[in-house]
């Protein structure tokens, strides 16, 4: 009777392990999970799956954010583990990552020289402060990795710093946006080749030098220059995939015009960053009264933006939220005294809308923006993307404009209206400018006007400067776009314009991972104070119960089988 009873153990173990057996075979040729999450959180998007899917070239990821450090970053850390061990069972061997410490195994001079080939390569740190038993001490780290395809490197910023939030919702918007972030890098690494992003030049807009962070941070992942549209040809612009002017001052002749329309209705991207009124911060320092005639600019381009659908206003918006410039209040002996001081009219746009283009952004540092209509037109749908807040004030151009200002305490009253308007995203299907208008002197192709545009976008910005870097006085250097050497605050108009970009060349719908949404849910420090006595207790005793009622029923169980 023992002798059967144990070979029937002995068959059922044998069973269950040749069923395991079978299990993790089958497994390596099948991938499923089941995720009972509400935001789904530990699920791929279908998008990221397809790219893993059909890579054809081999993916490598290096991740730098490994070591000691504080329990926040070891959940941002876990979370890109997690992440990427996700992608690898998607990608198989296509896709290989590993996690480096910076500093392990270095001296202080080589971690200084790998650190700073670092910097060069894009991979920025951040210094963070550790609590240790002596004290705060000061450690630097780099929250991104870099992605590889073939000698082809994008990197990945995976903290996503935000004005105004707590340490918590910071790392939060950081794991929400991991698979985008990563998604993204691994699609423009193995891309056949780089789209091409033209910036105008030819009518006073930015120079080389203003620009060069904006070209700059667009190379990783676009082939970005400038395009005069006087000399550039249709066939030129059948090769460009998207377009930004940024700050002409000088009139578009109708040829260029027409180029520019044409390129839209043919499938291009435009961006317009464009101020419609004329006033420099720099001019009226050079003035004996340090004011400024602000007086409409000339571009010749309001009818083809209201065929469009849009309309950039005379005007410029003072706003008590914004930014501050240093002034000279006085001297002591000969040394002047610098202070910095609110300017209403640098205003700090806080980005409010879901949109994936400028969710969890900081706020963009502006320069005399202007109020933006928009207009009624078939087809396109308009999205506003990002307002003033509603402490504002519109002034109507031509006005004075002095640096006397400052010295005005601003009247609240005033300032008190509905927010205005200065980022509009169009999106659908655009009429042309020239739809039974003469074709322009000096066109040479024999192609017909194209009346209506194939599916496209465009993104309009009622401010020439969102995209402009600061330059050194000293000597030249170029500060990186969005930060304010004044202040030392860095802003989010570097991250708009890559997602700008990003969205408007993104036929595939990857830009809409960053609306994925994590709900943090903390604990009640309220309730966790009252009742953490309570809490305690529980934890403590149910376990102990339950362990002494289960060894009492065991006992009864054992002896009541055995008994006879």
């Amino acid at each position: 009777m023992v002798n059967k009873q144990k070979k029937k153990d002995i068959t059922q173990l044998i069973l269950v392990l040749f069923g395991i057996i079978v299990i993790n075979v089958l497994s390596q040729y099948a991938f499923t999970r089941i995720d009972f999450t509400k935001e789904k959180r530990y699920s791929l998007s279908q998008i990221s799956i397809d790219i893993l899917q059909n890579l054809e070239k081999p993916v490598t990821i290096t991740v730098y954010l490994e070591g000691e450090f504080p329990s926040g970053f070891k959940r941002l850390r876990n979370a890109t583990k997690d992440l990427l061990a996700d992608y690898k069972a998607y990608a198989g061997t296509n896709l290989t990552f590993e996690f480096v410490d910076p500093a392990e195994g270095k001296n202080a001079e080589e971690q200084q020289a790998f650190f700073d080939e670092l910097t060069q390569i894009g991979i920025e740190p951040t210094n963070l402060s550790v609590k240790t038993e002596s004290g705060l001490t000061q450690k630097i780290i780099f929250p991104a990795a870099m992605v590889a395809v073939e000698g082809k490197e994008i990197p990945v910023k995976l903290l996503q710093t935000r004005i105004g939030l707590s340490p918590e919702e910071v790392l939060n918007n950081s794991i929400q946006n991991l698979e985008y972030a990563f998604s993204l890098a691994i699609k423009k690494a193995s891309s056949g080749g780089k789209p091409r992003v033209g910036f105008t030049e030819g009518h006073g807009e930015l120079s080389d030098l203003q620009l060069q962070d904006a070209i700059k941070s667009l190379a990783d992942g676009y082939e970005a220059g400038r395009i005069n549209l006087t000399d550039i040809t249709f066939a030129g612009l059948d090769k460009l995939k998207v377009m930004v002017i940024a700050k002409p001052a000088t009139e578009f002749s109708e040829l260029e015009k027409y180029k520019i329309d044409q390129f839209l209705m043919r499938g291009g991207k435009i961006i317009w960053s464009i101020d419609q009124v004329s006033a420099d911060l720099d001019s009226m320092r050079k003035t004996a009264g340090g004011e400024q005639l602000a007086f409409q600019k000339k571009l010749n381009l309001d009818d083809q933006l209201f065929t469009y659908g849009i309309r950039i206003n005379y005007d410029l918006i003072g706003d008590m939220n914004c930014g501050q410039i240093p002034v000279n209040v006085g001297a002591v002996g000969d040394q002047p005294q610098i202070q910095m001081v609110p300017w209403l009219f640098y205003p700090i746009i806080m980005p409010v809308s879901t949109h994936p283009l400028v969710k969890n952004l900081d706020g963009i540092k502006t320069e005399f923006v202007n109020t933006i209509d928009t207009i009624a037109t078939k087809d396109v749908k308009k999205t506003i993307l990002l307002t003033t807040s509603p402490y504002n004030r519109e002034l109507q151009a031509p006005t004075i404009v002095s640096l006397n200002m400052i010295e005005e305490t601003p009247d609240p009253k005033l300032f008190q209206s509905q927010p205005k308007a200065v980022s509009v995203l169009l999106e659908g299907f655009f009429k042309s400018n020239f739809l039974n208008r003469a074709i322009p002197d000096g066109v040479t192709t024999a192609e017909a006007t194209v009346s209506k545009s194939k599916l496209t976008k465009m993104l309009v910005f009622s401010d020439g400067d969102v995209f402009k870097n600061q330059i050194s006085e000293k000597d030249g250097s170029v500060f990186p776009l969005g930060y304010d050497r004044y202040s030392q605050q860095s802003f989010g108009n570097k991250n708009f314009l890559l997602n700008a970009v990003d969205y408007l060349t993104d036929d595939s719908g990857l830009i809409t991972l960053r609306s994925k949404e994590i709900k943090l849910r903390l604990l009640d420090k309220g309730k966790l104070v009252a009742q953490k006595t309570t809490w305690q207790l529980i934890n403590m005793i149910i376990p102990l119960i339950m362990l002494v009622v289960f060894g009492i029923f065991q006992h009864i169980y054992r002896r009541r089988k055995y008994a006879a």
